[in-house]
C-alpha cells in the first residue's frame, strides 16, 4: 500500500516531462491553436494575453527550438527583394503612362520572377 501513492505520482510526473506532438507546424497554426497547445505544455504564463508572434517566442523556448529556424531565416532578404519589386512597379507605371508596351513587358516579367523568387525564400526559410 504504501507503495501505491509513489506509482501514482511517478505515472502523473511522466506526461507532464514529454511535450504533447503539435497537430501541425507551429507556424501554420492559428493564434487560438498556438494558445491551447501552450495550455498544454504548461509553464507558459500570460497565454490569452499573447498574440502569435509572442505565442510561438514563448513555445519555442518552452521546447528549446532555436529562433533561427523557421520563416524569418530569409526575412532580410524577402524584404529587400520586395522593395524592389515596389520601384520595379512604380517604373512600370510610369512606362504605361508614357505609352511603352515593349517596357511594360520587360518590367512584368521582371517582376513576376522576383516575385517567384520571394516564394522560393519563403518557402525555404
Amino acid at each position: 500500500m504504501a507503495d501505491e501513492p509513489k506509482e501514482q505520482a511517478a505515472e502523473a510526473a511522466a506526461p507532464a516531462k514529454q511535450a504533447p506532438q503539435p497537430k501541425k507546424p507551429l507556424e501554420k497554426m492559428t493564434a487560438k491553436e498556438l494558445r491551447e497547445y501552450a495550455l498544454e505544455l504548461g509553464g507558459i504564463v500570460g497565454v490569452h494575453g499573447m498574440n502569435k508572434e509572442e505565442l510561438l517566442a514563448a513555445i519555442k523556448a518552452g521546447l528549446g527550438i532555436s529562433e533561427e529556424s523557421g520563416a524569418k531565416l530569409f526575412a532580410k532578404e524577402v524584404h529587400e527583394v520586395k522593395g524592389h519589386i515596389r520601384g520595379l512597379k512604380t517604373k512600370r507605371q510610369e512606362a504605361r503612362g508614357a505609352g511603352d508596351k515593349k517596357k511594360v513587358a520587360s518590367l512584368r516579367r521582371r517582376i513576376s520572377r522576383l516575385k517567384k523568387k520571394t516564394r522560393r525564400l519563403a518557402a525555404a526559410g
